[in-house]
Formats: C-alpha cells, structure tokens, sequence
C-alpha cells in the first residue's frame, strides 16, 4: 500500500515547490463616466462570488479579507468577495443550474468535474493550479464527548453495539464521501478483503442514527443537539467544533485515515462574461501564497507544498498514517460508480432509520 504521513518536511506527500503568486498584471477595466472629479480613471469594482463547502466558512472569511486588501494594493482595483456554502455536492448542482459562481472551492474532485462537463469549465481546470489544482489537504478524524467515555480510539473501535456515529450522508456531501472512504480503506489498510471492508462500513451505517445532508448540519447534530458518540469529520471542522464546545468535546486521531483533497477551479463562462478572470485567477493563486498558506494553516487545513506552516505558533501537525482515493477505489470515477452511484453499495448497504 502506498501510504504517506501528514507532518511537515520531506515526508509531507506530494512535495513540490510552492507557487509564488504573481498578482502584477494588467489593470482591470475602467469605471464609466462620472460627474467626480478623476472618476473616470478609477478601476471599477469587481465581485466575485466563491461558491465552496460547508467547512470552509470561517477559512474564506479571512483569506476573502487579506486577499482583497492585497489586491487593491497591487492594482487599485477594489475587489469584494462573496461566499456560498452547503453540501459540496449540492453546490456543484447548484452552479450547474445557474449560481453565478466566478470560482468553486469544492470538496470532492467529481463535485468540480461535473461542472467542467457541463461546459462551465474548461477541460483543462485541474491543471491551471499546482498539485493538480488542490492547495491544502486535510483527513478525517474523530470528535467524541469529554474524556472520551467510550474510549474510541481506531476504526476497530466503532464496530461496537454500544456506539452511535454521526457523519452525514455520501450522497450529497463531500464530508461524507470521504468518511464512507476513510472506513472502507482503514478495513482494508488493516489487512481486511473488500468484503470485510464491506462488513465493517455497513455496521457504521447501521449504527449512524441521522444523515445530514452537510458536514456543518452534521456538526451541529453531534455538538448542539448531543446525538451519537463519536463524529467523523475533517480535521479543520472537528478544531471548530471542539473549540467551540467550550472542553465539552475532544478529538481523537485514528491511527490512519484518508488525505482529503478538495480541489479549486475558476468558472470560464462565467468569469468571461462577468470580466473578473483576472481577479478570479489570482484569488485562487492567493491560496499557494505564503500569506494565503498561513491563514489555511491557522484553519487547520494542511498547506500543499514543502515544509507547511503550522497551525499556529509552537504547534505541529499531528502526524496520521494517510492513503489516498486511489488505494480505495484506483480514481474518483470507480469510487463514484462503485460506492455512491445509482446500486452502489451504499444504497445496498444503508437502510434509513424508522425511529421505531
């Protein structure tokens, strides 16, 4: 099995060397005639729109911030960014039918695909950024109750009548692709056949009492309303949600899980139409920039790149065991066919809880 470690310096997969984001270009347009003064050789305004996933709130909230002080900086041009979050799936059908996204920073690569093959963008999007246009990673962890009272340590742990898990529902959501992957390919990093890994994904879902359609509604389903005993989720949400529990709450890192790679893309159409290539385009280099990379890493999100900073001073990335999609299934489209699509063995496998 081709494995790699989460940490810092050589053994950080893959290594290559970080973007250095050039954001001097040509200037953005002009603004239309106007009765004040030297109006008409002020830059025009841009929006953007990033249309993005559940967890990622509170990570584009400061790179929208940084980003758009350093833009105006550079070009004079000020620049505000909105942001769209819910299900990543849910998102991808959403820009499809019409959410005028100018970029998409989505969970899953069949998520970004699928609108590269509604002709939205190009064919060549994944290679317009490094490391296939996917700039930070992240894994799927544990969140449990105070003092771990179940004592769930490893995968083996949730095979047990007396755990009840939270994840959210692999039809719709990036988080909860990841999470039926995780389970399936930790089965087998253990030694297990594919009908093991089968055996021990279907008893999580039999012990997984509600499926939101989003990783945020599945937080809150563990944390607020206090369903289940352990929560698979990203690294990045699962420091949200125990530093918002207040001690309530605490992670626990699987021996191995797997590398989480949401992948980012510029929306041709749109951005063509609207004129906002150029702002969109360096948005997203903004995220390999040293300064881009900082505030990922304050978000728990694991930079690509050589030597990532760490999430803040004094700290370092716990180091986890990892293997990616291509150990599980050999690429996103065999997963998809495989384990999510129309029977597929999650509709095998789940049946819906009655309440009864």
């Amino acid at each position: 099995m081709n494995r790699s470690f989460l940490t810092p310096g050589p053994s950080f997969q893959p290594l290559a060397q970080a973007v250095v984001v050039l954001l001097a270009a040509a200037t953005v347009g002009c603004s239309g005639s106007s009765s004040t003064p030297g109006a008409a050789n002020r830059p025009a305004a841009i929006e953007l729109l990033n249309v993005s996933y559940d967890p990622t709130r509170e990570l584009y909230r400061d790179i929208n911030a940084a980003f758009a002080k350093h833009y105006e900086q550079e070009h004079g041009t000020p620049v505000t960014i909105k942001q769209s979050h819910a299900a990543s799936g849910s998102q991808s059908r959403a820009v499809i039918d019409g959410l005028d996204a100018d970029v998409v920073t989505l969970a899953t690569w069949p998520d970004v695909e699928a609108v590269a093959k509604s002709g939205l963008l190009r064919p060549d999007w994944q290679n317009r950024y490094e490391n296939g246009s996917i700039p930070y990673h992240s894994v799927v962890v544990f969140v449990v109750r105070k003092g771990n009272p179940k004592q769930i340590r490893d995968w083996a742990d949730l095979d047990r009548d007396d755990i009840s898990i939270i994840t959210p529902n692999p039809k719709t959501s990036g988080n909860g692709k990841y999470s039926f992957l995780a389970a399936w390919g930790a089965a087998l990093a253990a030694g297990g056949s594919e009908d093991d890994a089968q055996k021990f994904v279907s008893a999580i879902y039999r012990r997984t009492p509600v499926l939101d359609t989003g990783a945020r509604a599945a937080t809150a389903t563990f944390s607020q309303k206090g369903i289940g005993d352990v929560h698979l989720t990203f690294e990045q949400e699962a420091h949200l949600e125990v530093d918002e529990s207040k001690g309530g709450l605490e992670i626990v890192y699987p021996k191995c899980s797997i590398r989480v790679d949401p992948p980012v893309a510029v929306v041709d159409q749109n951005v063509d139409r609207k004129a906002s290539r150029h702002a969109a385009e360096a948005y997203l280099g903004f995220l390999y920039s040293p300064e881009g990379r900082a505030i990922i890493a304050k978000h728990h999100l694991r930079p690509w790149g050589d030597t990532p900073p760490p999430p803040a001073a004094g700290e370092t990335w716990p180091a986890i065991e990892t293997f990616d999609i291509a150990f599980v299934a050999g690429d996103w489209n065999n997963a998809m066919k495989k384990f999510f699509g129309e029977g597929g063995v999650f509709e095998a496998i789940y049946q819906p809880h009655t309440g009864n």
